[in-house]
Formats: structure tokens, C-alpha cells, sequence
């Protein structure tokens, strides 16, 4: 029952995350994927590869060293993607006039 709560969370994140970045420029792409990257992404997959690896191997220490592996590396994609989109700068189109 945990793993579809999770599954159903991260895949709500990932509609959500589609939603608001359809059609938007790259800078609000970026921002919102980084968000959704730290606040969802990285908790939940990490938590449903790692439970699932203990499972696997039957050893919860292994689960919970993956998972203290994964979640800052993740995390830290999600900080970079968000970082570059508040400092990417915007093209700005001008209109040659004659």
C-alpha cells in the first residue's frame, strides 16, 4: 500500500510539474523541474528504489545506505536546475523598425 501511495504522489508531482511548464520559457521550466525535483522527486523515488533494494537483498541497513547516497544527490540536481533558472538570463527579441 506504501509503495502505490508513493508511486501515485510522484506521478501526481511529475503531471503537475508537465502542467505548469507547457509551453513556458526556459527559465520557468527550469525553476519549476528543480522544485518539483527537491520537494518530490528525490524523497519519493529515493524512497521507493531503496525500499525496494532492501527488499531485494533483505537488509535494511543496505536500504537506508542507498538511500542516504541517493537523496543528496538528487537533491543537489534539483538546487542546480532551480539555481540556473533564476540566474539564466532572457533573451529579449527587438524589432528592427526600417
Amino acid at each position: 500500500m506504501a509503495f502505490a501511495i508513493a508511486i501515485f504522489l510522484l506521478g501526481i508531482a511529475l503531471v503537475a510539474a508537465v502542467y505548469f511548464t507547457f509551453g513556458k520559457s526556459k527559465k520557468r521550466k527550469l525553476i519549476v523541474w528543480g522544485i518539483i525535483t527537491m520537494i518530490a522527486i528525490a524523497p519519493f523515488f529515493t524512497w521507493l528504489v531503496s525500499i525496494s533494494f532492501a527488499i531485494i537483498v533483505g537488509d535494511g541497513f543496505a536500504g537506508i545506505g542507498l538511500m542516504m547516497i541517493m537523496f543528496p544527490f538528487i537533491f543537489l540536481v534539483g538546487i542546480i536546475l532551480l539555481l540556473v533558472g533564476i540566474f539564466v538570463k532572457t533573451k529579449q527579441v527587438q524589432l528592427n523598425e526600417n
